[in-house]
C-alpha cells in the first residue's frame, strides 16, 4: 500500500510514532550539538519543541514552551544545556552564518 493510500488515522499514528522515535534518537545522541543539526539539516531540538508548541497552539491546547522543550530534550532545557551543550566553535558559527545568510 502506498503512503498516500493510508487512511488519516493510520497516517497520523505512523507519523506520531516516527516523531517519538526521532525524539528518542536525539535523546541518545547528546554528542550532536544543536548548531550541528542546524548547519546540516536546518532544524534542531529547539525547532522540534517549537513545532510541538505551535501544533498545540493551533489546536487550542495549552502547552507551555518549557514543557515542550522538556519533552524534546528528555529533561529541563537548562539541565540539558549544562550537561551536554558546548560552546560553538568558530567553524560551527561560520557554517551557521553561511547556512542561514538568506534568512532573516
Amino acid at each position: 500500500m502506498s503512503y498516500e493510500a493510508l487512511d488519516d488515522k493510520t497516517r497520523t499514528e505512523l507519523e506520531a510514532a516516527a516523531y517519538r522515535r526521532l525524539i528518542r534518537h536525539l535523546a541518545k545522541r547528546t554528542d550532536v550539538q544543536n548548531i550541528d543539526l542546524m548547519n546540516m539539516a536546518g532544524f534542531c531540538r529547539n525547532c522540534l519543541s517549537n513545532w510541538l508548541k505551535d501544533a498545540a497552539d493551533e489546536r487550542g491546547v495549552s502547552l507551555a514552551k518549557e514543557d515542550a522543550r522538556t519533552y524534546v530534550y528528555g529533561m529541563p532545557y537548562e539541565d540539558w544545556k549544562a550537561q551536554h551543550q558546548s560552546e560553538a566553535t568558530p567553524a560551527q558559527k561560520a557554517a551557521f552564518k553561511e547556512a542561514f545568510k538568506h534568512h532573516g
